[in-house]
């Protein structure tokens, strides 16, 4: 299984992107998504998650700007972004747990990341 995302670019601060993560490969189940980031010289910070059941949450930074989401339960989902910060700026990353057999386990799975620039 290989997560992807796309999306990432170059916005101007107060504009929209909408970052995509797809799942290639078979697996049997999909149990929640999340999406993360990271700047140079600083941790991973979790952005937004989603469960299996469509349950979401927030970093206080990006709660009423972002909206995490998913229309396929074989589907990691979107990040749709809205008034972008300069602040916002940093890779961005897919995450989901998969299932590849039943019972088999659920498992973390990660995308290769896409910038996200923010800047005028």
């Amino acid at each position: 299984v290989q997560l992807v995302e796309s999306g990432g670019g170059l916005v101007e601060p107060g504009g929209s992107l909408r970052l995509s993560c797809s799942a290639s490969g078979s697996f049997f189940s999909l149990n929640g998504t999340g999406w993360y980031r990271r700047v140079p010289g600083k941790e991973r910070e979790l952005v937004a998650v989603i469960t299996g059941s469509g349950t979401t949450d927030y970093a206080d930074s990006v709660k009423g700007r972002f909206t995490i989401s998913r229309d396929d339960t074989k589907n990691p989902g979107y990040l749709q972004m809205n008034n972008l910060k300069p602040e916002d700026t940093a890779v961005y990353y897919c995450n989901a747990k998969i299932e590849v057999r039943s019972g088999w386990g659920v498992y973390d799975y990660w995308g290769q990341g896409t910038q996200v620039t923010v800047s005028s």
